[in-house]
């Protein structure tokens, strides 16, 4: 088993990185550009330098060749409005009340007493933007222009859900979204902003759509690829993100922008072909095997990080809040009034240092799943996992313990062979529950008993009416009764 100190993180509110350390970067050097590229479910298994052999992805093979290239590194959620959280506040969701998914529906969003890492660059001198999709509420107050970007082009929601529309800033630009040029469109905004802006520093945040699904692919891309559309918006990402390095060359600022690459949570393996793979992990999107949250992750900055680097160890999408404070020499205006969950890589991005701890807490639908600890993970029991078409069926379970480095797949349970090793984990994972047993309830409703009720009291009054012998007026509803699809248009 793999060697490193281990540090509790975030034992008690108050603790502002419980554990996680800070070294101010050089206060006097030149600030990096940022830029942070989000990919929308993409599977970890998805790219040609994490072993696709099905997808060309030249731009990221190439990314990950001039920096460094995660193995171990896990997404803040298991699907997306968490995971952003995550990512802006440095704090596992569940802290903020985000355990589950906004919506059209929904009159909450990410909390204005967050802090968030476009406001802490903000106050540093940056311009921030967000080019892409948003999903962490769409009423006024947490919209991108009130939590810390400048400007914002992009959706609020995922292009799944109702009310899809391109924004500009606070109000809406174009009501009618065509799904097949989502990618093309965002890559050329991104375009406009550095030309707008490549004689100031900058944050840009750009949190692109696909792979999700329904899929969407210009006609320069679709039917090109040797995976199907799947394939075909794979490779289309790898072309805007070919064309966001170009524009940087092209402006002279590749050598002064850090660059990141990283999915949001893991492949939604229900969709089958249009979903993406998780291999050599287990589960997808809404899973707390690993393949649910392990990421594909990538970061470049030529002139700080040496190239063609893998590194093994477990980091997170929290860490980059951290980090990027320290690297724009605001480590001071991380908040000490509230756990803060990421720890300052710097010094691993940098060759200097290592992570402070190797923990991982894996959270969903608020709950804790699982732990993890360097190579160990705990799995606590879970009932039946139903599959459908494209996923099998998954028996209840006790609790498990795995070796993640020399078993991906969590297929032999340790616990007993491993007693010492176990103990150990499960003593950090209930250290770690402890500071999640006071979090508030859940900002996204979605225990709303309306629309079971409505069901619930439109099949009561059918059953009624039918005991008293009331016919239907409508034959179609006959005609449906018949063929066994009654109910409600």
């Amino acid at each position: 088993m793999k060697k490193s100190t281990v540090f509790v993180t975030g034992l008690i509110s108050g603790i502002g990185l419980g554990g996680c350390t800070l070294s101010d970067a050089d206060k006097s050097a030149d600030k990096p550009n940022i830029i942070f590229i989000f990919a929308d479910d993409l599977g970890y298994g998805d790219l040609e330098c994490y072993g696709s052999t099905v997808n060309r992805t030249p731009n990221l093979d190439q990314l990950a060749q001039d920096g460094i290239r995660f193995t171990d590194f896990y997404s803040a959620g298991a699907n997306s409005s968490p995971s952003r959280a995550g990512l802006l506040t440095g704090r596992h969701p569940i802290r903020m009340g985000i355990n589950n998914v906004f919506g059209p529906q929904s009159l909450t969003g990410i909390p204005t007493s967050e802090i968030k890492i476009s406001q802490i660059l903000q106050q540093q001198g940056y311009y921030t933007g967000i080019v892409g999709k948003w999903h962490l509420g769409h009423m006024h107050e947490y919209l991108p222009l009130q939590n810390g970007f400048d400007e914002f082009f992009g959706s609020l929601f995922v292009h799944d859900q109702a009310s899809l529309a391109y924004m500009r800033g606070n109000k809406v630009e174009q009501l009618y979204v065509n799904v097949d040029s989502i990618t093309y469109t965002y890559t050329q905004e991104t375009l406009r902003f550095l030309d707008k802006n490549k004689d100031k520093r900058f944050f840009l945040y750009l949190p692109h759509c696909m792979p999700h699904v329904p899929l969407g692919a210009t006609e320069n891309f679709r039917g090109k690829s040797a995976n199907g559309l799947y394939g075909d918006v794979i490779e289309e990402l790898d072309w805007s993100v070919g064309q966001v390095l170009k524009k940087l060359d092209e402006l002279g600022l590749d050598n002064n922008t850090i660059v990141v690459f990283a999915s949001d949570n893991g492949p939604w393996i229900i969709e089958g072909p249009n979903g993406g793979v998780p291999t050599p992990y287990t589960g997808g999107k809404n899973d707390y095997w690993d393949g649910g949250q392990r990421v594909p992750a990538i970061i470049r900055w030529k002139d700080k990080i040496r190239g063609g680097q893998v590194n093994t160890d477990i980091a997170t999408m929290m860490d980059w809040f951290p980090t990027f404070a320290n690297i724009a020499g605001a480590s001071d205006a991380i908040p000490t009034d509230r756990i803060i969950d990421g720890c300052d890589i710097t010094q691993v991005l940098l060759g200097t240092g290592q992570r402070a701890n190797q923990e991982f807490a894996y959270l969903h639908y608020g709950r804790l799943r699982a732990f993890r600890l360097e190579d160990w993970k705990i799995t606590l029991p879970q009932p039946e996992q139903r599959g459908n078409f494209w996923t099998v069926d998954v028996p209840a379970h006790d609790t498990l313990f795995f070796n993640l480095r020399n078993d991906s797949y969590e297929r032999n349970d340790l616990k007993d062979k491993y007693p010492a090793e176990y103990q150990a984990t499960l003593a950090k994972m209930n250290i770690f529950a402890e500071t999640i047993k006071e979090v508030p309830p859940s900002m996204v409703l979605s225990n709303n008993q309306g629309p079971q009720l409505l069901s619930q009291e439109r099949a009561t009054a059918i059953n009624e009416a039918i005991a008293k012998g009331i016919e239907p007026k409508s034959a179609s509803y006959v005609s449906r009764t018949q063929n066994g699809q009654a109910g409600f248009r």
